[in-house]
């Protein structure tokens, strides 16, 4: 996927004014208007110009775009990070599928997903709901907490020029929560017309990234690191897990990728997932006399080709 400059598109500087940017849309549109147009490839161009537009005049979209595109070019290599939207807040509830016909995989991959901004109705009283996806600690959801989440938001100036600005909410995380799931934060979306109710904001759940960690659902799969002796003899080792150190039994002979189930022990529920750990054989350095002679006389003494059933 490549890089779109969506100011380069509509020929705008990158500190254009709301007003410069609808006068550059204007412009293009009565150019590559499919109806009026003779360009040949009007109707391409039209659709990276609406696109552009939906960006850059959306003050939400192009406050997050303009973080997200720091320091690229237009046709460079991109792929938006992991979470990459995490904190920002958006309005409204997504696009649907018919919305999002005809969009360049570009847009849809920065603002495909629910939580981006959808089309405001001027006559709806009741505010709308706001959306942000947030990081937390799978320890969180073991514990429940309550953490200071900083939010940014987008805002218009006086010039029209977009800026964000930050907040915190107070976020009661529940024991249990899942990746994915939402938290409700009620009245705390945009305020209501007409003496309407405010609406909610919503936030997204996703973990922070942890090497040792994954998880489906409610079940939790972590790597415990074995030595040799242990997976191959068989014992009895402490493994810290998040709901505290638990005493696990290896099976001899065991190998790297076995998994080892704790019913119950992944994320609190009704029911509560599994824990499943999955052995990994960590290998001692052979960097003393007495290592190295340890190894010598493994390879010596034991008939073992760990590639034999690779053929060749």
């Amino acid at each position: 996927m490549q890089f779109k400059d969506y100011y380069q598109i509509l020929g705008v500087t990158k500190t254009a004014t709301a007003d410069e940017i609808k006068k550059a849309y204007r412009k293009l549109a009565r150019k590559y208007h499919p109806d009026v147009s003779k360009e040949a490839d009007a109707e391409k161009k039209m659709k990276e110009v609406n696109e552009a537009n939906e960006v850059l005049s959306d003050p939400e979209k192009r406050a997050a775009y303009d973080q997200l595109g720091q320091g690229y070019r237009s046709g460079q290599d991109f792929q938006p990070p992991p979470n990459w939207d995490a904190g920002f807040e958006f309005s409204g509830g997504g696009f649907s599928d018919g919305e999002m016909g005809g969009a360049s995989d570009f847009f849809a991959n920065l603002f495909g997903q629910a939580g981006r901004s959808r089309r405001r109705s001027q006559y709806q009283a009741r505010g709308e709901d706001h959306h942000a996806k947030i990081v937390i600690e799978l320890q969180d959801s073991y514990d429940g907490a309550t953490r200071s989440i900083s939010l940014q938001a987008p805002a218009v100036d006086a010039q029209g020029h977009v800026y964000t600005k930050e907040h915190a909410v107070n976020v009661r995380i529940p024991k249990g929560v899942k990746a994915g799931q939402h938290i409700r934060l009620s009245g705390q979306g945009s305020p209501g017309i007409g003496g309407g109710a405010a609406g909610d904001l919503y936030l997204e759940i996703q973990f922070r990234p942890d090497p040792r960690y994954r998880t489906e659902g409610r079940d939790v799969y972590e790597t415990v690191p074995v030595a040799p002796w242990e997976a191959a003899l068989g014992a009895s080792i402490e493994v810290a897990t998040p709901s505290g150190s638990v005493q696990v039994k290896v099976p001899a002979n065991s190998q790297s990728g076995r998994k080892l189930r704790l019913k119950g022990r992944g994320i609190p529920g009704d029911p509560a997932g599994d824990l499943y750990l999955l052995l990994e054989i960590a290998l001692p350095p052979a960097d003393t006399e007495a290592a190295r002679k340890l190894y010598e006389t493994m390879a010596r003494e034991l008939a073992f080709n760990p590639r034999a059933k690779m053929g060749g």
